[in-house]
């Protein structure tokens, strides 16, 4: 662990599309008075998505925090804070292999960003053509769209998984990737720092659960376009909260609460 005798007393870790990010326009303005507050205190903000690092560092910088590192395509890797992008894409290449090895009935009812032109990808995620080349750029993760049975869905995950492949279901897609996770990633980079921070992780979707659990205190955004998350066990505790306002805009209201009373707390 590395000393840090300017650690922040607050780390905030939070998801995009849904979360941060509306989920229609993809706008994070509702949540500036928070991302500003957030940078007056020096409070690092570690986005955590499904995106790849080539769209994180733009958002990162747009929002005013390239100087904190993020966890890109939900966990499979983490983005230096102000390092240019690796262009290394071995990992990626292994998993669109291994999913050329599964039965063709089953490989046939997934469909990735890998199997669609940049213009599908533009169409199927209401993404600008130049943001959609960007999302393509994948190097740890494939998203894409299930369209087969839940059964069949099933036998889809065991075969990834003999295969050291996991698949986590966000609030679009169904995303594939070796290895970590959003949480397993939030626990590497919190452990940078002594004294250890206090975390806040947001979230709305199924695939930021653990990450969300994992934090000393997790926010469930409401997003009603989604699978949603069921109820958390911290919530009896008020150790997890949901907001009652959707995105950015709940978002904002949230982060700023928990500013309020960790500031409050700790003079």
């Amino acid at each position: 662990m590395r000393t840090d005798h300017n650690a922040p007393r607050l780390i905030v870790v939070s998801d995009l599309d849904g979360t941060l990010l509306d989920h229609g326009s993809y706008s994070w303005a509702p949540a500036k008075p928070a991302l500003r507050r957030m940078r007056e205190l020096g409070v690092p903000l570690v986005l955590a998505s499904s995106k790849t690092a080539f769209e994180i560092a733009d958002l990162r910088r747009e929002m005013g925090f390239s100087d904190c590192p993020a966890i890109v395509e939900n966990g499979a890797g983490i983005l230096p804070p102000g390092e240019a992008m690796q262009a290394d894409r071995s990992a990626h290449a292994a998993l669109l292999f291994a999913l050329t090895e599964l039965p063709a009935d089953l490989r046939a009812c997934f469909s990735g960003f890998s199997d669609w032109s940049v213009e599908q990808v533009a169409e199927n995620t209401g993404l600008p053509l130049a943001q959609a080349r960007l999302a393509a750029q994948r190097q740890f993760s494939e998203p894409g769209l299930w369209s087969g049975t839940p059964e069949d869905q099933k036998a889809f995950e065991a075969a990834l998984a003999a295969k050291g492949i996991t698949a986590r279901q966000g609030g679009r897609y169904l995303t594939l990737s070796f290895g970590a996770t959003k949480a397993d990633r939030m626990a590497d980079i919190v452990a940078r720092y002594d004294p250890r921070p206090v975390t806040m992780a947001l979230g709305d979707a199924p695939n930021d659960v653990e990450m969300i659990e994992t934090a000393d205190f997790g926010t469930v955004v409401m997003n009603s376009h989604g699978p949603g998350i069921p109820t958390l066990a911290g919530e009896a505790t008020g150790r997890i909260t949901r907001t009652h306002a959707p995105g950015p805009e709940g978002w904002n209201i949230a982060v700023l609460e928990r500013i309020a009373q960790d500031y409050k707390e700790k003079g």
